[in-house]
């Protein structure tokens, strides 16, 4: 039994740990669930707008966008970027509104 608790402790340190990503701050990870929160809700949105070329160009719109600034580490600067996303957004909201109702 020792030995195959030594085997799979031998094995555990020559494979590289998939946990060994550098750590985010707090406020790091606050800001990340904003962006991803953000990011469902511009989704929800896009489902309601009927399938058609508007749809497309909004999905790639929002996709180019947010990979843009994929790297972004800076707190101000994403916070910045949400707020300013977060304006834009609602145009856009009320222009899918109009499609919808229209």
């Amino acid at each position: 039994m020792r030995s195959s608790l030594r085997f799979l402790a031998a094995v555990s340190h020559t494979r590289p740990s998939k946990l060994k990503k550098p750590s985010i701050s707090l406020d790091h990870f606050i800001q990340r669930q904003r962006v991803l929160s953000f990011w469902r809700e511009i989704m929800r949105a896009l489902i309601k707008v009927p399938p058609s070329s508007t749809r497309t160009e909004l999905h790639r719109y929002a996709r180019d966008e947010f990979e843009r600034h994929r790297n972004v580490s800076d707190l101000q600067h994403i916070r910045y970027l949400l707020s300013t996303g977060k304006s834009e957004f609602e145009t856009m909201r009320r222009y899918i509104d109009e499609q919808i109702a229209g």
